[in-house]
């Protein structure tokens, strides 16, 4: 997974718990990155449909969609991400006479097809709405959560 899926989901929580139009730089300050890589992120979720965009000085983002329709999964669809891939790939050489050498990368491979798999259908069980949940209770023994 890459960071862009952690952008994607931090930018989709603020902007429905803000109820407004935000910024790219007012989204990029929360998630603590550059508004670039906000308006990247941002341009694939209106593609996708989740978001809404509006030109202007009083322009910016605003979600389209109830934070329990939003499946975890969705957002890494509509971001082209997998959950789970190799960095780096050992052996290769399906030529050499070694059965480690020649056969580990597919191997892995096959290992990691199957663990994105996986964590896919577990995405695909939870909502933007969860993880507001999970954010409400860290933040319950806390008199203000700070942007909230």
């Amino acid at each position: 997974m890459n960071g862009l899926f952690c952008v994607a989901v931090h930018a989709l929580i603020y902007l429905d718990k803000r109820g407004c139009m935000l910024s790219s730089e007012e989204l990029a300050a929360n998630i603590c990155t550059n508004p670039a890589r906000v308006r990247k992120v941002m341009a694939r979720l209106k593609k996708a449909g989740l978001v809404a965009t509006k030109a202007g000085n009083e322009g910016g983002y605003h979600l389209l969609c109830a934070p329990g329709e939003v499946t975890l999964d969705r957002i890494a669809d509509a971001l082209e991400v997998r959950f789970v891939e190799p960095a780096w790939h050992s052996g290769g050489d399906v030529d050499c006479g070694c059965m480690v050498a020649s056969g580990m990368a597919g191997v892995m491979d096959g290992l990691f097809d199957d663990l994105d798999r996986r964590c896919r259908e577990r995405a695909s069980q939870l909502s933007l709405a969860d993880l507001e949940a999970q954010l409400e209770q860290a933040a319950a023994g806390k008199e203000t959560v700070h942007g909230l």
